[in-house]
This record gives C-alpha cells, sequence and structure tokens, in this order.
C-alpha cells in the first residue's frame, strides 16, 4: 500500500475505528516480538530507493518524473516496481490480481498498458485509500479495477485477519502482494495463499518486503505447501523481493496441518524469536532459505552454455543485429544486476537480455585480448561457488562460475578449463 502522498514511519490504521476487531493475545505476542526483533527491516525501509532509480523508472514506463513523488517508509521500493515491470514486460499476463494498492497499481496499470493492455485488479483495506488511488491512476490517464475490501476475513490455517475479497477472476497471471500491514500479524501475508490455485501455468507471484523475519517464514511454509511453484527471494531493492512462478506441469500442494496454530502461536513465538534473534540477526545478512544448492548450479549452468551458444549463432544470422554498446549503469537501473569492468583489450560483440528462472539475466558476448569468443552471463542464482570462481564443462565448452553479492557470473566459452579460471578471475577482480 503506498500513496503519492508524504507518510510516516506507521502504516495506516488497519480497521474501520467504528468496526473494531478483538485481537487474540496470541497476535499480540507474535507483534512485540516480530516488532522487537524487526526494526532493522523497519528503519532500512525507510529509504524507498534513490532518485536516479526512480527516475530511471519513470522513463522507462513514459511517465512524468514526479507521478511518483514520495517512496519509503511502509511503501513500496523501486526494487519491488522494477520487478513488477520486469514480469509484465517478460510475461504479458492478461489478468493481475494486486493486494495493497497504492504506487504498485500506477506502476503495474501503466506496464500493463504498454504490454499487451491485460486487466488489473487491486484490493486495499482503506476505502478513502483506494478513492485516492483510483484518482492517482486516473490523473495519469490509466484506468484500474480498484476495490475496497476490508480486513474483516480469516483464512483457514493463517493468522490475523485477510482482505474480504469477491469475484475473483478464475485464472490470474500476476499475483502482486504488498499488503496488509506486518502489524495486523508477521505471518498475515501467508494468507494470499488462498489465490494460488487460480494461479495459471507460468503465473508469477511478487511479494514485497520479503526480507523480514514474518515474510522468510511464510516462504518457507509456501515451499512446503506449494511444490509446484519455485519461489526464489531477490536481494536488490531495500527490502527484498520474493518471487514465485509456477511450474507448466503441476503438483497438488501439500494439505494444511496447521488447524490449530492458533492455539499454538504464542508457545512458539518466544521459540522462533530466539531463533531468529540467535540464528538470522547474528549472521547480519540474510540469505534465502536453503535450496538444492546443485539445482539451482544446473539451471544456472545450462543458462550459461545456451546464451553463449544463442550469441555466437546470432552472430552467423544477417537477420540478426548486434547490440555492441555495453550501458552497464542503465542495465544496473533497468535490471538491478551490476556487470563487473572488462579487462584492457576484451571488445564487446553483442549484449542482450535474457529471460531466466523467472527473472532477467544480461548475456555479454565478448572477446578477450588473445581473440577467444566467450560470453559473460549475469543474474541472480544461487550456486555453490562463492567469489573464487569455479570451472565445469559441458560438452566443448568450460564454464567459469562465481559469485558476487546476490547474483551469479559464468564465463563460457571453448578454452581450457585454466583459461577459463584465468579470465573469470580477471572479471572477478573487477
Amino acid at each position: 500500500m503506498t500513496s503519492r502522498e508524504l507518510t510516516g514511519f506507521l502504516p495506516l490504521a488497519e480497521s474501520d475505528p467504528t468496526q473494531p476487531f478483538r485481537r487474540k493475545a496470541s497476535d499480540w505476542a507474535w507483534r512485540l516480538i516480530f516488532g522487537a526483533i524487526g526494526w532493522p527491516w523497519l528503519l532500512r525501509s525507510l529509504h524507498g530507493g534513490s532518485k536516479a532509480d526512480k527516475r530511471a523508472l519513470m522513463h522507462a514506463l513514459g511517465l512524468a518524473p514526479d507521478s511518483l513523488p514520495h517512496l519509503g517508509s511502509w511503501k513500496a521500493d523501486t526494487g519491488f516496481l522494477r520487478h513488477i515491470v520486469m514480469q509484465i514486460a517478460q510475461r504479458r499476463p492478461a489478468v493481475a490480481v494486486e493486494l495493497g494498492a497504492g504506487a504498485s497499481t500506477l506502476v503495474a496499470a501503466k506496464a500493463m498498458a504498454l504490454h499487451g493492455g491485460g486487466h488489473l485488479i487491486s484490493f486495499d483495506q482503506h476505502g478513502g485509500f483506494v478513492d485516492a488511488t483510483r484518482q492517482w491512476v486516473a490523473d495519469n490517464g490509466l484506468h484500474v479495477d480498484i476495490r475496497h475490501a476490508p480486513l474483516d476475513a480469516q483464512v483457514e490455517g493463517w493468522p490475523g485477519r485477510w482482505y474480504n475479497v469477491s469475484d475473483l477472476p478464475e485464472r490470474i497471471d500476476l499475483i502482486i502482494i504488498d499488503g496488509p500491514p506486518w502489524s495486523v500479524h508477521p505471518l498475515v501475508r501467508g494468507a494470499a495463499d488462498s489465490l494460488f490455485r487460480r494461479l495459471s501455468p507460468g503465473g508469477v507471484i511478487l511479494l514485497d518486503d520479503a526480507a523480514r523475519p514474518g515474510e522468510r517464514l511464510v516462504a518457507r511454509r509456501w515451499r512446503k505447501r506449494w511444490p509446484d511453484i519455485d519461489f526464489r527471494l531477490m536481494h536488490d531493492g531495500t527490502k527484498g523481493t520474493l518471487l514465485g512462478v509456477k511450474r507448466a506441469i503441476g503438483v497438488p500442494p501439500a494439505p494444511s496441518n496447521d488447524n490449530r496454530a492458533a492455539g499454538r502461536h504464542a508457545l512458539r513465538a518466544a521459540g522462533l524469536a530466539a531463533l531468529i534473534a540467535v540464528g538470522w540477526i547474528a549472521r547480519g545478512a540474510l540469505g534465502e532459505f536453503p535450496v538444492a544448492a546443485q539445482a539451482a548450479d544446473t539451471r544456472f549452468i545450462d543458462a550459461a552454455v545456451a546464451s553463449h551458444r544463442t550469441t555466437l549463432l546470432r552472430q552467423t544470422m544477417r537477420s540478426q543485429g548486434e547490440n555492441t554498446v555495453l550501458d552497464s549503469a542503465e542495465i544496473s537501473r533497468s535490471t538491478g544486476l551490476r556487470l563487473p569492468v572488462l579487462p584492457l583489450g576484451w571488445e564487446v560483440r553483442d549484449v542482450q537480455l535474457y529471460p531466466t528462472g523467472g527473472t532477467s539475466a544480461v548475456a555479454v558476448s565478448l572477446r578477450t585480448s588473445r581473440g577467444e569468443p566467450v560470453t559473460l552471463l549475469t543474474s541472480r542464482a544461487e550456486t555453490p561457488a562463492e567469489g573464487t570462481p569455479l570451472v565445469t564443462k559441458r560438452e566443448n565448452e568450460n564454464i567459469a562460475y562465481w559469485e558476487e553479492g546476490d547474483q551469479a557470473l559464468a564465463l563460457t566459452g571453448r578454452v581450457s578449463a585454466a583459461r577459463a579460471l584465468e579470465l573469470a578471475a580477471l572479471l572477478a577482480k573487477g
């Protein structure tokens, strides 16, 4: 939920004051504990992204620079908004459903108008905010089906109150989750999985604030309940985005065994808080809940090899124009991916964006100072490597790969394993 007005640190009141909601003691316990341990994330959320990132986003959408005057606090940041634009541009959803209206509504509506003109339905619990957002969107020449959905519903197996939604489409291609606020309950956004059965094959889920402890617990449970949806935590932006992509061949979700969860919340809260405080906060920098590193590595390596072969093929085709302009700053603003500095004497032959794993990858076709054709692929993926490159082989190509922060890089070419590592080390130093 994000307005175009400057707002305070805390979210708006959760419900209509004339219809107070009696909160359970366990809900209060969760709020107090997660509030105590979650203050670093709340402080970080005050920063909504740089002015340059916001200008780049507005420029890409063809919106006026002042269309999105205020971000930060409990609002979406530019990282989350950029993911919305990227997914809409790549997948052209026919139907998108948004939970929590505001800046994301404006950005999603404009992106959908530019890429296929799908139907966007947005829900928010504040009637006045719904009216203001509807007018804000209209002021920018757009139309969205924005609906008032009070927080007076319950979803089995999840704590807190949920949106009272109705008349949902049977098939949804994109689900954007930016509400309700954590102050309802730290795990309240988990109830969004009541919509997941409607998600089309290849459909996408985007969850804002995914780096917070509560959302991490939600993500862990979603992974267990929805094995046909691949979830990844994207660390770009100030608050993290959880990206879920439904595979084409579905697997029924695991049955919920949490029907008595409400009675256990208070007892579990202290133990969970201790786990989070000792385990996560002590680490300083939080990683995603573990997934199979070898599987993630295989997907990334396969993508690296495919991008190398594709770029070489493109260079033999007269109908496929090459782009030799490497604008690292623009790529970083648009995708959040950072490219290394190229060594002296290296030549850029082609630069392309590729969809991979539900996000974007950048492939740069290069010639080294010795004239060796290699391809550098940069994406967000998990590999067994860290800062020091490792090497593997696929048929005739050797692939040296490593990680920098939340992204993985791979250098692919028909060179020896030792040479691949040598070249990768030059890039890793850059």
